[in-house]
């Protein structure tokens, strides 16, 4: 699927290099617009995720980010099962230090549902 141009949505997040992994520090991302699709009904299912982690020796290249969130748009998952998959296709992107998913979904038939998925042990203090 692609949206514009050149702007095809794919299963594969890019990386680079930590610029200080000499340093325990917070990558925080929010992505508002995150689009899937019911595997029961086929109906758009529509999140907020919120991905936390703390980078080893990699960290996500974010244009490869949008481009793999939207890659689901037109796939049928579950909640619980799409969190646990972008969690674990994070870890093995950039085996961070420790990440934490939460897919904040949309009310569908009265139910809010939010998934929070977590690897790897937390930093001193976090």
């Amino acid at each position: 699927m692609s949206t514009r141009p050149g702007k095809a949505a794919t299963k594969t997040l890019e990386t680079f290099a930590n610029p200080n992994p000499e340093r325990d520090y917070e990558i925080h991302f929010n992505c508002p617009e995150f689009t899937c699709l019911c595997p029961k009904t086929g109906q758009p299912d529509f999140a907020t995720f919120d991905i936390r982690y703390v980078p080893d020796r990699l960290c996500v290249e974010l244009k490869s980010l949008k481009l793999y969130l939207w890659s689901f748009r037109d796939e049928g998952h579950f909640h619980e099962a799409v969190t646990n998959r972008i969690l674990d296709d994070l870890v093995a992107a950039v085996a961070p230090r420790h990440i934490t998913v939460v897919g904040d979904f949309f009310v569908r038939g009265g139910i809010h549902t939010v998934v929070t998925v977590s690897s790897g042990s937390r930093p001193a203090g976090g």
